[in-house]
């Protein structure tokens, strides 16, 4: 009778590191699944940078540090490795564009260019997408950094060497709104602002 209890309580205790294991798991494969929406608009977004600086060019064509600074920061936002180097990255582009709207302020001409209101208005477009899937991915790694230090997934977690999985934090600029680098002031009608960041 003793034998059937322990092994009743042995088996109870496997289940339970099971599936505390499997939550685990699967809480950081959630984590995997939300950055890669970060990164898929990360890319979405340095795919755009070649255009805008065409456009801005042909009006701009002094602006040569400007476009530099662009083009510096999103290359090391293309070859940023893991989630603090991209969130880095992505902060010093965003600071990059706020200088290259800055810019093109004092274009009107290019300010009214049907291609140039596209290229801002899909830009937009990117950074609100950009900020659903920054708190979509910070919410994931919540969840999956408090089930490593909650009992009993901690007791797993910490034999088994699962680590902290880090937020992809926007920076002290990045909390502040956009409005700056992306408003919309041609005459184009139907025109919408952009949103700011999140």
């Amino acid at each position: 009778m003793l034998t059937m209890i322990l092994l009743g309580l042995l088996a109870a205790f496997t289940v339970l590191l099971l599936r505390a294991y499997n939550q685990l798991v699967r809480s950081r494969n959630r984590i995997r699944e939300a950055w890669s929406g970060i990164d898929l608009q990360l890319r979405r977004r340095a795919s755009l940078i070649p255009n805008l600086i065409d456009t801005v060019q042909a009006y701009a064509q002094h602006e040569r540090a400007t476009f530099a600074h662009v083009a510096n920061a999103r290359g090391a936002l293309e070859f940023a490795g893991g989630v603090g180097a991209a969130a880095s990255a992505n902060h010093a582009l965003t600071q990059a564009l706020g200088r290259l709207f800055a810019v093109v302020e004092s274009y009107p001409q290019l300010r009214a260019s049907d291609n140039f209101v596209r290229l801002q208005t899909e830009l937009s477009d990117i950074e609100e997408k950009i900020a659903f899937a920054r708190q979509f991915y910070n919410r994931n790694v919540l969840d999956y950094n408090n089930r490593i230090d909650v009992v009993p997934t901690v007791v797993v977690a910490r034999a088994l060497e699962f680590q902290p999985a880090e937020f992809f934090d926007a920076g002290e600029e990045g909390r502040k709104e956009v409005r700056g680098g992306f408003t919309f002031t041609s005459a184009t009608p139907g025109t919408p602002s952009a949103p700011p960041a999140a």
